[in-house]
């Protein structure tokens, strides 16, 4: 059993992947220093995978409202009427992180969460569409990243009968 009563440090605060400033906001928010185990949590929940630190500003310039919006993105897929009261669901989902530790889980549980979404607005998914980015082709590790990521696509979407019928794929340094 690991003690709770570990000194919190500013090397255990960034082995833990957070920044000084999200230090500052976890003890401006709880009012005191953390536990061992609080800290944990908030490393966790603050990831890039959960809260999307470095994506965040980019993923609030997409449009989310309008005429046709029945339903804007959030916690699950958007919803946009698309005439004669058809509806069609849409949903995107980053598992950079996730795909990077372990390609083909990391992948395979993004099209799950993906899948989960739009079964959570009332539809059944039919398709996915994949816009895959890796890193530089010639990194030692980046053939065995994306030999991982397609299989882990394919294989959780083919288990669901929802087939991959297009995207692109970017390489940059």
């Amino acid at each position: 059993m690991i003690p709770n009563d570990v000194a919190i440090t500013p090397e255990l605060i960034a082995e833990h992947g957070l920044k000084p400033d999200e230090y500052q906001r976890i003890l401006d928010l709880i009012g005191r220093e953390p536990t061992l185990t609080e800290l944990g949590i908030f490393s966790a929940m603050w990831n890039e995978h959960c809260s999307y630190k470095s994506s965040k500003k980019w993923l609030r310039t997409l449009p989310t409202t309008g005429p046709r919006v029945i339903c804007g993105p959030g916690e699950n897929a958007g919803v946009v009427d698309i005439g004669d009261g058809q509806a069609i669901i849409f949903k995107m989902e980053s598992h950079n992180h996730p795909s990077y530790i372990e390609p083909h889980e990391g992948a395979a549980t993004g099209v799950g969460g993906i899948l989960r979404d739009v079964f959570t607005m009332g539809a059944r998914p039919i398709a996915a569409l994949n816009a895959l980015r890796f890193g530089e082709p010639d990194h030692p590790r980046t053939r065995h990243i994306v030999s991982g990521v397609v299989a882990g696509i394919g294989g959780y979407g083919n288990s669901f009968g929802v087939p991959t019928i297009g995207g692109e794929v970017n390489f940059d340094p």
